[in-house]
């Protein structure tokens, strides 16, 4: 059996000079050297410990080395302020236990995509002497799994002039590119011991809200990419009832694993890498290690692979979903940094968003809870703090969303994006981002904005529904940053349906009728709602409805638009009926109108809802009185 105590000893008996004392495989280290060692939950905790042991009794025989890692879980003694003589740490991201070392002056944090490090250390532009890795004992062949972290780790073997394995028969034999062969090893350290596991927190209220939206984006048969977190790990959960699903990401998590355990993830339709979850390394616990043993369905590739824009291109149908710590109100983000503090890094964050908007049917996907500070600070801002590094472009994020919505920034001008951020952002920081956009010409200098209660939008109010004649429409009320959308239905819309809403041949509806009319509302007053189909990526305005109360009549005056092509086939009946819940529930008595006498269309609506009808009649018109009675 691989791992055996039988088997241990062959190995030695074979390999007689990779079996030696600790101490003698350490000695082989020398001052200057540059030590990579594995990744997150690959980390060798063995060896490190081991290393330390080792300079904490020779405290000169190691100096001035240089620690490289892509991410520590925290097994990391090096970083300690005490082996500040004997260890640099240099880290291509930064985890907790890097950050302050790094922000200290202590450590050295490389900005780079993680795509490009192993080409860069083939070509020796980031030198490495030793490595020190995590893997299965050898099989029968002499080949060992690297397990749960590929990554950098092949690029690091391939180049160091000194490998050490710590060999654990713990670790998982993943399928792909993870196998070195024990030829490629100088020392082996045995020692079995548990992974590392990621403790993943549970996902909040907010979370839960943003991986709602966030699944309303993935359709199915897409291939998805999602990072690490609760709020990631909200998103997998409310994918739960997609079909279809790919995975070509660079980390693989426990949730990725209750995916496929569900037949939501099959690979099915990938155009490359056919029915195979592809990943670069494994942050999880035992159940998630357990399940991609020897598992033919899951393959780990190195970066340069699952990293690379133009694969992740080639697949198509990829929805990459990343984070971010702030986004400006042009659509420039950090995932890096907090102003001057480096906190993260780029990883691979670029590589996959950037991917996915080479590809025509890829979507990038920028989430982010809207505040930070318990609730003090936006992460919406007028611009970037001082010093963050810009980890993505205004021209890489398609989609933006916190717990207050979705904004879809691809195409659109800054105007445009300012307002639909804002309209996503915590409605407590909505009236100063609308001051600071003003100040920068960013947005309308008369751009208007309601506060408090009455301008936060009533997500509550949204509905799916389907027309008469089978149309699929999304009713939702009106948001600030719909005035292009609002603009665009109004002007197709022809001479007589315009005549017969406004009762005058009114040409032109510019942005300050707009936002007076239809945009900028006071929801606990008055209600505008949108019809929307979905075409591709874009929303488009099939119908409006609304209504404007009367405090003295406790009633309020209401109106439909339909646009011309989707007239008579039950957009305006679900409008009104739409509006009129909404308006009983507000108490109201019941809605007026004015409708032409040639508009019949509008006359049989009113009359096939039972309203208790009572009619004025004008010399051309009706004026109506709509009772919420029933008739």
């Amino acid at each position: 059996m691989i791992g055996d105590k039988t088997h241990l000893e062959s190995l030695k008996q074979q390999y007689p000079e990779k079996f030696v004392s600790e101490k003698n495989i350490f000695k082989h280290i020398q001052a200057g050297d540059r030590i990579f060692i594995g990744t997150a939950c690959g980390e060798p905790q063995y060896l490190s410990k081991a290393l330390i042991r080792y300079v904490e009794s020779n405290p000169k025989a190691l100096l001035d080395a240089e620690v490289l890692h892509i991410w520590s879980l925290g097994v990391a003694p090096y970083t300690d302020t005490r082996f500040k003589r004997n260890f640099r740490q240099s880290a291509f991201f930064i985890g907790e236990y890097a950050r302050e070392a790094i922000n200290r002056g202590e450590g050295d944090y490389s900005p780079i995509f993680l795509s490009q490090v192993p080409r860069l250390i083939r070509r020796g532009m980031i030198p490495i002497d030793v490595a020190l890795i995590q893997t299965t004992p050898p099989d029968q062949h002499g080949f060992m799994s690297l397990g749960v972290s590929v990554d950098i780790i092949k690029a690091a073997v391939a180049k160091a002039s000194l490998v050490i394995a710590q060999i654990n028969n713990r670790m998982p034999r993943v399928h792909g590119d993870t196998f070195l062969h024990i030829n490629d090893i100088s020392f082996i350290i045995p020692h079995n011991e548990p992974l590392l596991e990621y403790e993943t927190t549970v996902p909040s209220d907010v979370a839960e809200r943003i991986g709602k939206y966030v699944a309303s984006i993935v359709e199915d048969g897409d291939t998805i990419q999602v990072g690490y977190g609760s709020t990631p790990n909200a998103i997998i959960a409310a994918l739960s009832n997609k079909h279809n699903l790919g995975v070509h990401t660079e980390l693989f998590s426990h949730g990725i694993a209750d995916l496929m355990k569900q037949g939501v993830v099959n690979n099915t339709k990938k155009r490359i890498d056919h029915s195979k979850t592809v990943a670069a390394f494994c942050m999880g616990n035992k159940e998630t290690y357990e399940f991609i043993h020897d598992n033919p369905a899951v393959e780990f590739r190195t970066i340069d692979y699952t990293n690379n824009p133009a694969v992740i291109a080639a697949l198509g149908n990829i929805t990459a979903i990343n984070s971010a710590l702030e986004i400006d109100l042009t659509g420039q983000a950090t995932a890096e940094s907090i102003g001057k503090t480096f906190y993260s890094g780029i990883g691979g964050h670029t590589d996959f968003m950037r991917g996915a908007v080479l590809t025509p049917n890829g979507k990038s996907v920028l989430v982010l809870q809207s505040t930070a500070q318990d609730g003090t600070v936006s992460r919406i801002v007028p611009y970037l703090r001082e010093g963050a590094g810009v980890t993505l472009t205004r021209g890489d994020v398609h989609y933006v969303v916190t717990e207050f919505g979705i904004a879809y920034l691809h195409g659109k001008n800054i105007r445009e994006r300012a307002m639909a951020l804002i309209a996503i952002a915590n409605p407590k920081f909505q009236p100063w981002l609308i001051e600071e956009a003003k100040k920068q010409a960013l947005i309308y200098k008369d751009q208007a904005f309601i506060c408090g209660k009455g301008g936060e939008y009533p997500e509550e109010l949204e509905l799916y529904k389907t027309t008469r004649s089978g149309l699929k429409i999304l009713l939702r009320p009106v948001r600030i940053s719909d005035e292009p959308l609002l603009k665009n239905f109004y002007y197709s819309l022809s001479e007589s349906t315009v005549y017969k809403r406004f009762m005058s041949p009114r040409k032109d509806m510019p942005h300050e009728k707009l936002q007076q009319f239809f945009v900028v509302i006071d929801y606990t007053k008055e209600m505008v709602m949108l019809a929307i189909l979905k075409q591709k990526d874009q929303e488009v305005v099939a119908g409006v409805g609304q209504y404007r109360g009367h405090e003295e009549s406790h009633s309020a005056e209401v109106a439909v638009m339909v646009k011309d092509e989707y007239q008579n086939q039950g957009i305006g009946t679900e409008l009104l009926e739409h509006l009129t819940i909404i308006a009983r529930k507000q108490g109201l008595l019941g809605f007026s109108a004015e409708v032409l006498k040639e508009n019949r269309i509008m006359m049989h609506l009113f009359e096939k809802m039972g309203f208790v009808i009572k009619k004025e009649v004008l010399p051309d018109a009706y004026t109506l009185r709509l009772g919420f009675r029933e008739n």
